[in-house]
Parts: C-alpha cells; sequence; structure tokens
C-alpha cells in the first residue's frame, strides 16, 4: 500500500505543479475560446489542462516502474506500455482539439485508434464470466469490439459531464478510488496478479484529479479540456478492461464445483468488473440522455446543448458548488456501493444503508434554495456563505462613522487630484477568470476610485 500512495501522491504532486505553468502557456498561445452559450462560467478561461495530467500519468508510470513491489507490473505484463501508447495518441488529439477546435467525426475517429493501439498491445478483453454459462472465450475480433466499444463510450461519458468547475475530476476521482479498493482487495485478498496493473492505473488516475482539482474548483483558473477529459476517460477504461476477463474464478475458491456454478456465485464479485458502466453510471446515463434528447429533436449525437444533468440541477435552483457535490454524492453511492455489494452480496444493512442514502440525495436534489448554517464554533472551516451573518446586528452608531470617514477620504483625494487613467493591459492576459497570468492586475475596481459616482 505504501508503494500505492508514493506513486498516487508523485502524481498529484505533479500535476498540481505543472497546471500553473500550463496555464501561462495556454494563455500566451490563446487556448482560450470565447464564451458559448451553453457554457456556465462568465469569463474566458485557458485550457489545456490536460497537458499537465499527462505529465503526471507519465511520472507516477515513471516511479511505478522503480519501486520494488511495483516493478514487477512493467515485468510481467506489456499493459502500463499499452496504457502510455494510447494515452499519448488521445492526448495528442486533445490537445488540437483545445486548440484548434477539431471535428467532432475526427475526435471520433482518433478514440477509436487510441484503442485499437492498446488492443494491438494486449490490453484487451479475453474472456467474460456469464451467469448459467460459464466463463465464455472472446475471439479476437469480439475481444477488440468490445475494448474499443468500452473505451469509446467510456471516454464520452467523461467528456460530457465535464460542464462544470471540478466535475469530471472529481468523479472520475470518486470512480478510481472505489476501483482501487476493489482490485486492490482482488491482487492482495486473493493474490491474482492480473488484478496488478488495473490497481496501479487506479491509484495513478487518482493522483492526476486529485492535483488538478486545486486549480479547477469553482471558480476554476483553468479547464482540463478535451485533452484532459478523454485522457481520464481512457485510463479509466483501460483500469477495467486490464482486468475484465482475466480473472479465473477457480483462483477465487468461491464455490467448489463446476465452472457454471463457480461464476455463478461470483456474480456480485464480477459486477464492477462486468458492467464498469456501475463507475461512472451518472457520465453514462448523462451520454445516453444526451443522445436520445439530440436525435429526438432532430439533431446531430455529437451537437452540444445545455440539456445535461448538471445544467439541469443550475436550472431548478442549486449553486454551482451544490450541483457538483449533489453529482459528486451520487458517484460515490453508486461506485462504492456497488463494490461493497459485490464484497458482501449477503448483507441486509448495505442495501439498507444504500436506500437511505439515495432517499437523502433525493431530499437534497428537492431542496435547491435550502442553505444551511455551521455553528458558530466551526464557522472558521466552511466557506463564508455558510456562516451566520453578524453583518447586519453591528451598531447603527459604528457603522455611520465608519461611512462618513470613508466619504471623507473620497472628497478630498477627489479635491486633492484626478483619479489617474486606468493603465492599459493587452488582451487575453488580465482579467481572465478573475486572474491575471503573467502580468500586474489593479488592486482596485473603477467603482472603488476617488472620482467614480457613487
Amino acid at each position: 500500500m505504501r508503494d500505492y500512495l508514493l506513486t498516487l501522491c508523485v502524481t498529484a504532486a505533479v500535476t498540481y505543479l505543472l497546471t500553473g505553468p500550463v496555464r501561462k502557456f495556454a494563455i500566451a498561445i490563446g487556448a482560450m475560446p470565447a464564451i458559448r452559450a451553453r457554457d456556465v462560467h462568465r469569463e474566458p478561461t485557458p485550457r489545456l489542462g490536460g497537458i499537465a495530467m499527462f505529465g503526471g500519468l507519465c511520472a507516477g508510470l515513471i516511479v511505478a516502474d522503480h519501486l520494488f513491489n511495483l516493478n514487477g507490473v512493467f515485468d510481467l505484463s506489456n499493459e502500463p506500455r499499452a496504457l502510455l501508447s494510447g494515452a499519448a495518441l488521445i492526448w495528442l488529439i486533445g490537445v488540437l482539439d483545445d486548440k484548434f477546435e477539431i471535428d467532432a467525426l475526427i475526435k471520433l475517429g482518433g478514440q477509436m485508434i487510441a484503442a485499437a493501439v492498446m488492443v494491438i498491445q494486449g490490453l484487451t478483453i479475453l474472456w467474460l464470466p456469464i451467469p448459467g454459462l460459464g466463463t465464455v472465450a472472446l475471439t479476437q475480433w469480439q475481444g477488440t469490439l468490445l475494448t474499443v466499444a468500452l473505451v469509446v463510450i467510456t471516454i464520452n461519458a467523461v467528456n460530457f459531464v465535464d460542464g462544470l468547475d471540478g466535475l469530471a475530476a472529481g468523479m472520475v476521482c470518486i470512480a478510481s478510488a472505489a476501483f482501487f479498493l476493489y482490485t486492490y482487495r482482488l491482487w492482495y485478498g486473493y493474490g491474482i496478479e492480473a488484478a496488478a496493473p488495473a490497481t496501479l492505473f487506479a491509484a495513478i488516475l487518482m493522483g492526476m484529479c486529485l492535483g488538478f482539482l486545486p486549480h479547477n474548483m469553482h471558480p476554476a483558473r483553468i479547464f482540463m479540456g478535451d485533452s484532459g477529459s478523454m485522457l481520464i476517460g481512457l485510463v479509466l477504461a483501460a483500469g477495467a478492461i486490464s482486468v475484465t476477463g482475466q480473472v479465473d474464478p477457480d483462483t477465487m475458491k468461491l464455490f467448489e464445483g463446476g465452472e457454471r456454478g463457480a461464476t455463478h456465485a461470483m456474480l456480485p464479485v464480477f459486477i464492477p468488473l462486468l458492467l464498469p458502466l456501475t463507475i461512472i453510471a451518472i457520465p453514462a446515463a448523462d451520454l445516453v440522455l444526451a443522445i436520445v434528447r439530440r436525435t429526438w429533436n432532430g439533431q446531430s449525437p455529437f451537437a452540444a446543448d445545455r440539456g445535461h444533468l448538471h445544467h439541469r440541477l443550475l436550472e431548478i435552483g442549486h449553486s454551482h458548488s451544490r450541483s457538483v457535490l449533489i453529482m459528486y454524492f451520487w458517484s460515490a453511492l453508486i461506485a462504492f456501493g456497488a463494490v461493497g455489494y459485490s464484497v458482501h452480496s449477503a448483507s441486509l444493512w448495505i442495501v439498507l444503508v444504500i436506500v437511505g442514502l439515495s432517499a437523502l440525495g433525493l431530499v437534497l436534489l428537492l431542496m435547491p434554495r435550502f442553505t444551511p448554517r455551521a455553528p458558530r464554533w466551526a464557522e472558521a472551516f466552511v466557506p463564508p456563505r455558510y456562516r451566520r451573518r453578524r453583518a447586519a446586528h453591528a451598531e447603527p452608531a459604528e457603522a455611520d462613522a465608519v461611512a462618513s470617514r470613508g466619504q471623507q477620504r473620497s472628497e478630498d483625494a477627489h479635491m486633492a487630484s484626478p483619479a489617474p487613467e486606468p493603465a492599459s493591459v493587452a488582451v487575453g492576459v488580465s482579467g481572465v477568470n478573475g486572474a491575471t497570468a503573467i502580468g500586474p492586475r489593479s488592486r482596485f475596481t473603477d467603482r472603488d476610485r476617488a472620482d467614480s459616482p457613487r
């Protein structure tokens, strides 16, 4: 576990440290598109955050290759190299799209090619355990088609959900954490070496998301763009493909007897593997609804709109941050619920906990305007919007005195000399989502100047 934590921390640190320079680079080359009708943010924000995330991926793989307990993954399997090859290709396509806005069909073709590259190097589904039939071996073409389909669906599901600050990175981080717990249990609990690459991929993916989130939380200073959303979607799909169909039912010894009975008994265990979309159920549902909605309206399935789930949360009255937290909640409930059920499928309390948390989630959805207030002792640890307002109870005399002093200072400054003209700033440098990347920023706004109307 220590080696995985070290790999995760190195990946997160490299991603975090690279994001700042990448932001400056994105602003310098103009990778900062204008506000579109479907966008939620109010100011132009640089993209290309996927460059930093790809750097974190490379750093995590390099560190894992030099660790004693993890370098065996590279010796016994070619899957890490296959992942790096596919990730490099999909990342390059995403960078070009963030800068030049390439066609959707070209991106789809690139996603298929990236998946095919991983298949050629051995990262593919070999067989599937099907209840009632046992372990069904797949032909080469069947395994290839199923692998490519899984990669394309996962990439586009993550790409579709990337609509709010911190949403995609947080949801994928939650999914990878749940998947890490499951694959780690398979490897060390049952001694199945086939689960080792997937465990490594999940740890690295968590580090990529955790390192990028501080820069991407609302209000975001940089977006991951397609270079980041498609990258983390591919890594998530690669982890599921790496372990799906490569676990021998007899090695787990859950059922003594025939192969068909073993597969039947292992059905709860294979839920996160056979159905990896349960780990990203919210993005997958958003993807299906978007395709149905656009096709029903006579539009292309790749046409952008404001009908995604996070847009609906904003429309019913939820704030930006609360919409993201609600999506986090449902992602964690589904992902960890599936993993918990796969471990203890006979426990009734797991089902009861899932049902209770689902009811809580529905209550949160139906109370968009409810703002909780933290107790006095906890106000220092929560954002200002959750603190009790004390300014309204200030003494009137003290407030009037402060206002009169401020007005007197403004009049004196106005009589002394006129306010200087604001310095000109190059376009694309200042005013980028509330921060300045490569230049100074004025400390005062126009409304705070002495000669400004009040």
